[in-house]
């Protein structure tokens, strides 16, 4: 992506013999204009009717190899680069500003990110500030006092065995509840610990685990004999874990349970006192994710020797705290999960880390001074813009599906016309003041970071929700459907090329941040937004007919990603069904409502192509990645997304207008049969 320059051009007057002297003017700084389709990125000798992700994208991704500190690169991380440079100069700016008042703003960004570059301090104190909790372990003697240190630890961001935070009930999403869920793995997903195939990386973890001890002061023998103890504590909780796919369904994870029930199936673990530790109110019930993994990990803890236990809590302290410590415990920390699980060959640079974690732990505070640089209100206009027609065309859309009964299209109406929409940033900023930062140890901010925001999320139990709260910072790269809060949400950074480009014309804008949109719409209507109504809450509202209906239509849609392969790995298409869904929905939804303007109507082509064909290939274009094979591999296990090949080849092959832009005909590989093909929104 070309990042936008603003360029003061100045008048330089020479004075001559005979020439009168004028007065020297500064014109406005000129905007450089950001190709709408930069054509030298595709590769048009490609047949787009075989491989159109190559056709769109195959001379950017033979000029933009992916550089050795990413194990994937693309549109999403070429604009984390742009954004990066501008939140940079914004923390540079404030991070030299030495009459900041304390307790201001400026000055826990400045501290923040100057604490966390003092590399020199932190080697020096190596992980001794790990001490601490090393020695609240060491002094549990007994199994019955862990819910006690469990509850402290989880609320300074240590995990272990489960979790537990506020969030809305999903059936009276008006209200904050405690949820629990399971958790306590180290390895990316509970099949790592299960499969014969990932034997290796099981035999890599324990060499980690026990380098790690190493590093902060057990010796080698111990250290693997902790660490294989470890493997065998994680595994039982794995063999308990519900899969990525069944933890998808809300049906399935929501199971109210009062205090007194949730004690009697779980008689080894304190609930009230980890509760009180953990900075919760009093709670009465709860929503327990997951009631046979809460029971087997009571079994565990019941059946595991203490020491294990104690091993097992000092490896989340390190594990959990490596990248603020030591540069040998950062080192290993990135050997394995950077460099082995993903294939990335060098760490980040330490200032983009940083950059990145002041960014987080005070990421609205950052956003503030992004939006006010580098957010215009003309963006926010044009985006409002945007997603009201494509509200409208989703709206068509439902009122024509052939296979919706008309009393299931009626609540489906309502609950489009009740999307909450937000754009750019909140419109009330998060309050800071109670969160302290120092200049003398990152590490402490960032568990004063935790804490502070644990605190936040436990206060909200039992109260209303914040219909104005988000969940995102206005500088991510980004967007998202809440489905309890039945809202879509843009943040400011997103509104970038290829995504977004004010310069561009229309088939540009909506085959990039139309689609994007519609795609946030769809999710409120994919296989599990789809079981909340307008309000927010799981609450079926659709009749027993239209059911089976979808879920025909949805299983074709899997069945196609299930089949398709990138690079050899396979995609996992129930995992991927949601995300899909979107994918295919917002394409179709943006589609329609591109047809609504003066632009498509005229038909004129730009450059040799239709604007049809500008639509498809902006929408190639916003998914251009190159990624690692060690990446890919954990995608398709892991990510709920699909690699961005099949978002493109796979999703294009049930969308009937590609069809006729590009003459696809069967005998060409992107080809689907029509009567294989999805429909669904």
């Amino acid at each position: 992506m070309k990042k936008k320059h603003f360029i003061a051009m100045t008048i330089i007057c020479t004075m001559a013999a005979g020439c009168a002297e004028k007065a020297v003017e500064t014109p406005e700084p000129q905007k450089e204009v950001v190709p709408a389709i930069e054509l030298s990125n595709m590769d048009t000798t490609i047949n787009p009717a075989d491989d159109f992700f190559r056709y769109a994208n195959n001379n950017w991704l033979k000029n933009n190899p992916i550089p050795e500190e990413y194990s994937s690169y693309g549109a999403f991380t070429e604009i984390d680069q742009h954004n990066e440079i501008l939140i940079q100069d914004i923390i540079n700016e404030v991070s030299k500003d030495t009459s900041a008042a304390q307790g201001s703003v400026a000055q826990k960004i400045r501290d923040f990110y100057n604490a966390g570059m003092d590399s020199v301090a932190i080697e020096q104190r190596g992980y001794t500030e790990l001490l601490p909790y090393f020695e609240m372990i060491d002094n549990m003697n007994d199994k019955a006092q862990l819910p006690e240190l469990l509850g402290k630890l989880h609320g300074d961001g240590i995990g272990g065995f489960f979790g537990a935070g506020g969030s809305p009930d999903p059936k009276n999403a008006e209200m904050v509840i405690m949820h629990l869920f399971q958790g306590g793995l180290s390895l990316t997903d509970r099949d790592d610990y299960l499969k014969e195939e990932t034997q290796e990386m099981r035999d890599k973890y324990v060499e980690h685990v026990a380098k790690m001890f190493e590093l902060t002061g057990t010796d080698a023998e111990t250290a693997k004999a902790k660490a294989q103890g470890i493997l065998a504590l994680e595994t039982e909780l794995a063999k308990n874990s519900m899969s990525r796919v069944e933890r998808r369904d809300p049906d399935k994870t929501y199971n109210m349970r009062t205090l007194s029930e949730l004690q009697k199936a779980t008689p080894n673990f304190d609930w009230n006192t980890y509760f009180k530790n953990a900075g919760a109110p009093m709670i009465e019930s709860l929503n327990v994710g997951m009631p046979d993994f809460v029971a087997a990990m009571d079994k565990v803890i019941l059946n595991t020797d203490l020491n294990t236990i104690k091993d097992y809590l000092r490896w989340k302290v390190i594990h959990g705290s490596a990248s603020m410590l030591s540069s040998d415990l950062d080192a290993e920390n990135f050997s394995f999960y950077g460099n082995y699980l993903y294939g990335q060959e060098v760490q980040q640079p330490r200032w983009r880390r940083i950059l990145d974690a002041t960014s987080s732990c005070l990421g609205e505070a950052v956003g503030q001074l992004y939006v006010e640089k580098h957010f215009p209100a003309e963006a926010k206009e044009r985006m409002l813009n945007l997603v009201g027609n494509l509200r409208i065309a989703l709206g068509e859309r439902i009122k024509n599906l052939e296979w919706m009964s008309e009393e299931t299209k009626a609540k489906a109406l309502v609950k489009l016309d009740a999307f909450n929409v937000k754009i750019g940033y909140p419109d009330k900023w998060k309050d800071y003041s109670k969160y302290e930062v120092t200049p003398e140890s990152y590490f402490e901010n960032v568990h004063r970071a935790i804490r502070f925001e644990n605190e936040r999320d436990m206060a909200k139990i039992g109260k209303p929700v914040d219909k104005d709260e988000w969940f995102m910072t206005p500088q991510t790269v980004n967007a998202y459907y809440s489905p309890e809060m039945n809202e879509i949400v843009f943040p400011a950074a997103i509104l970038q090329p290829p995504f977004f480009n004010m310069d561009a014309d229309d088939a540009v804008n909506y085959g990039g941040i139309g689609v994007v949109i519609g795609h946030e719409m769809t999710h409120g209507f994919d296989d599990q937004g789809c079981k909340y109504d307008e309000n927010g809450n799981l609450n079926n509202w659709w009749t027993e007919e239209d059911v089976v209906k979808f879920n025909e239509r949805t299983a074709q849609l899997a069945k196609l990603f299930d089949e398709f392969q990138v690079r050899g790995y396979q995609i996992n298409g129930q995992l991927t069904l949601g995300e899909n869904i979107a994918d295919l929905g917002g394409l179709n939804v943006a589609w329609d409502a591109y047809q609504m303007t003066d632009e498509a109507k005229a038909n004129q082509s730009i450059d040799g192509f239709t604007p049809a064909q500008r639509f498809f290939i902006s929408y190639g274009t916003i998914w251009r990645n190159n990624s690692r094979d060690k990446y890919l591999e954990r995608q398709v296990v892991t990510d709920v997304h699909s690699p961005a090949e099949a978002r493109v080849n796979r999703t294009l092959g049930s969308m009937p207008h590609f069809y006729e832009a590009f003459d696809i005909q069967p005998e060409n590989k992107m080809y689907i049969a029509p009567e294989e093909r999805a429909a669904i929104w």
